[in-house]
């Protein structure tokens, strides 16, 4: 039997839960959180956008590159509301949504996606 071995990485998507449609047009930043003396690190890893599927072309991270830590993605949300109708932007109290996580298995698949409204948002890890 063949065996493929897999990397970890961090992938995710967005739903615009209010309309039934995925969001695109979402600038997502991956960040990398680590603490010294002065507090906390912030480290940008990866920049990408939501394409018309809500996903990303791409991995944020993977290729090996994924290590043991906390990271959190930043949905800038406000670019997506920025593109719909005035009463809808008037309506959303998200400018930029972070999820803060933490990666305990290098070699796994994080997911996380992200379902937005004008007025919540929620996530929980995919597959």
């Amino acid at each position: 039997m063949m065996t493929t071995a897999f990397t970890g990485r961090i992938t995710t998507h967005v739903l615009d839960t209010s309309r039934g449609i995925p969001a695109d047009g979402v600038s997502i930043a991956l960040y990398a959180l680590t603490r010294d003396v002065d507090g906390e690190i912030r480290t940008k890893i990866a920049e990408s956008m939501t394409n018309l599927d809500g996903r990303l072309d791409t991995p944020l991270i993977g290729n090996g590159e994924l290590s043991i830590g906390i990271y959190e993605i930043q949905f800038n949300v406000e670019s997506y509301y920025a593109q719909r109708p005035l009463g809808e932007m008037a309506q959303t109290l998200w400018g930029v949504v972070p999820i803060r996580f933490t990666v305990s298995d290098a070699t796994s698949h994080y997911h996380i996606p992200l379902l937005i409204a004008p007025g919540g948002y929620s996530t929980y890890r995919g597959s």
